[in-house]
């Protein structure tokens, strides 16, 4: 498995574009943790890239990721890989133990809020998006009402990073593929 054999398996199952870019911008969180943390960034970006894969044919709690898992099995997925993606979901069953596991979780929740935060800003820029916005903005439960706080909050706990510097590190990882991402801004999006 590499990272174009899992785009690929994205793209196979996945037709919501604002989905794929939510794996995309998990993915730039994750690489960039990756490579923080001295990893391996593809592993890493495969991880993210699936984590979700199976969202649109099991929206629904528990079946995703579980019903998920068997199928990325049969592609070959390893199984350090898909224990992560079982993890991810705290409803699972699933203890994260590694820093892969822990990083997915953290990451998630957090690239969904950070892309949220980019489209209420004049410019609808992952650029325009601060720290400081960002906390403001947790704590306004009517805002991204399907975004999990407690996740976002708790990921960062387990990874051991502060909650300000994990959020910051997010928003500079999706800023470096912000085009990719559709959160360059209005006039080159």
């Amino acid at each position: 498995m590499d990272r174009n054999l899992a785009w690929d398996i994205v793209c196979e199952f996945v037709k919501s574009e604002s989905l794929r870019k939510h794996m995309l911008a998990v993915e730039a969180c994750m690489v960039a943790y990756a490579r923080k943390f001295g990893e391996d960034e593809e592993k890493w970006a495969i991880t993210a890239l699936l984590h979700d894969f199976d969202w649109e044919i099991h929206p629904e709690a528990p079946d995703h990721p579980m019903k998920g898992e068997p199928i990325l099995a049969g592609r070959g997925v390893s199984e350090e890989i898909r224990r992560a993606i079982l993890s991810h979901a705290t409803y699972s069953g699933v203890p994260r133990v590694s820093r892969l596991e822990k990083t997915l979780f953290a990451c998630d929740e957090l690239a969904g809020f950070l892309t949220a935060c980019s489209y209420v800003k004049p410019g609808r820029s992952i650029h325009e998006v601060e720290v400081r916005s960002v906390r403001k903005k947790l704590k306004d439960k009517a805002f991204a009402r399907n975004v999990n706080r407690e996740d976002i909050i708790n990921g960062a706990t387990e990874l051991g990073v502060d909650l300000d510097e994990h959020i910051d590190f997010c928003i500079r990882a999706m800023q470096a593929r912000a085009a990719e991402l559709g959160l360059a801004g209005a006039a080159t999006a």
